[in-house]
């Protein structure tokens, strides 16, 4: 039997219950395998690899670029020529570039972010702003907005910098990356009643997953359920609930791909089967849940009962959420979202050790799970074994169903990540 159909046999009687969680041992998770893995990314970061001269950005160095940009933000190093190397391919974005050219510097304004983020350099700063006057590409001027805003810069820069693109793209409105981060730019709408939303029914006869955040997206989200006849599942009188982390590894904004997972509705629509070899380490070990965004392709039916994606576009989507709620920008996010083509969303454990990801020790409140790069990230623990000492997805698994449906709804509260199931649960006796 191979290792991939074992897994997978071993995952089934796992979620029915008929062996223990910490009985399961993953030879990818033991501390031998995890060590190996985290010295091949930092064997990528040395001056060679970033040197441009070696190796420009063309198709030939695509494959080679994407891997040492992917070990650029496990690692976040900060030696001065990672950042100049990065600085040096973010002078390309005013150019006309081939499609090869195109995703090696997407990706390094992605992985620019996540380190200007942290600490500012001149010379990451100097390269956003060239964008920002001289690109033609409005999502990459958005993403470089939203990076100067990430590293600190003034609100009196911020609108001197929104004046500007708005003088260089007069239909900004009509563009959805350049709308959605001038919204997220302004002043914060006050939050709608959270009895509202917890009341509602998006379609009859439906499970509603509730995965309340923070707006500080280091914190861990509380997730709740609701059943298909409108009742929060309980474990001994108490609110059933688990912790899931929806931070974006390069701390790219919810309107970005690999960005951090928006606020609003989801179809949940079955589960992608788990595990495998190749993406153990991404994913863990357990089935995935599969979410859609509205606008997403490959789902069945967003809407109960009519086949295909919602319908009806933005009146269409508000229609979904109780009137308090509709005229909420923050909660639009996974409509906008869908509609900017970010897709795959899921929520699933992860087959890494949290000490992978450099930037984990900077979120000790979060410390055991990982950031995804768009994902709801649940818990999954392995000893140095390889054995597996906790999960949270089988608990979620158990209680959506070997064939979920049902809605995800994610939406930000201004209280800390403590207070959220005091605050759900107050609510909900309201």
């Amino acid at each position: 039997m191979n290792f991939r159909n074992s897994l997978a046999i071993a995952t089934l009687t796992l979620l029915l219950g008929a062996i223990p969680a910490q009985s399961l041992t993953i030879p990818l998770a033991t501390a031998q395998a995890r060590i190996r893995q985290r010295q091949s990314q930092l064997n990528l970061i040395t001056p060679a690899a970033y040197d441009l001269t070696r190796n420009p950005i063309n198709t030939q160095t695509e494959k080679r670029w994407r891997q040492l940009l992917w070990a650029t933000a496990v690692i976040e190093p900060q030696d001065t020529y990672v950042k100049n190397a990065i600085a040096q391919i973010l002078t390309l974005t005013p150019q006309r570039l081939t499609p090869p050219q195109t995703r090696i510097v997407e990706m390094a304004l992605q992985i620019g972010t996540q380190l200007y983020s942290t600490n500012p350099t001149p010379n990451l700063r100097e390269q956003f702003i060239q964008t920002i006057a001289q690109s033609s590409n409005p999502r990459w001027v958005a993403l470089s907005l939203s990076a100067l805003v990430k590293g600190g810069a003034t609100v009196q820069e911020q609108q001197q910098w929104i004046n500007q693109i708005a003088q260089r793209f007069p239909r900004w409105a009509e563009n959805v990356s350049l709308y959605t981060t001038f919204q997220d730019l302004a002043a914060p709408s006050q939050t709608p009643p959270l009895r509202d939303l917890l009341n509602w029914s998006i379609a009859p006869n439906q499970q509603q997953l509730y995965v309340f955040c923070s707006r500080d997206r280091s914190q861990l989200c509380s997730a709740f359920l609701k059943d298909r006849s409108g009742r929060f599942v309980r474990e001994n009188g108490r609110l059933w609930s688990i912790p899931l982390l929806t931070r974006s590894l390069h701390n790219l904004s919810w309107n970005f791909t690999r960005g951090y997972t928006p606020q609003g509705i989801y179809r949940i629509e079955g589960t992608i089967p788990q595990p495998d070899t190749e993406f153990f380490r991404a994913y863990g070990y357990f089935p995935l849940v599969k979410l859609f965004a509205p606008h997403e392709s490959g789902v069945k039916e967003f809407i109960p009962g009519r086949r295909g994606t919602l319908a009806g576009k933005l009146p269409g989507y508000n229609a979904l959420l109780p009137p308090s709620w509709r005229n909420y920008f923050p909660i639009q996010g996974s409509y906008w979202a869908g509609l900017a083509g970010r897709s795959e969303f899921r929520i699933h454990g992860s087959g890494e050790d949290p000490g992978f990801f450099t930037n984990n020790q900077r979120y000790p409140e979060s410390a055991g799970w990982n950031p995804a790069i768009g994902c709801l990230s649940a818990l999954e623990l392995y000893d140095e074994q390889g054995r597996l000492k906790a999960s949270d997805v089988p608990r979620l698994l158990n209680l959506l169903g070997t064939k979920p449906t049902g809605y995800l709804i994610v939406a930000e509260l201004p209280t800390d990540s403590r207070s959220i199931p005091a605050q759900v649960e107050a609510a909900i006796a309201r």
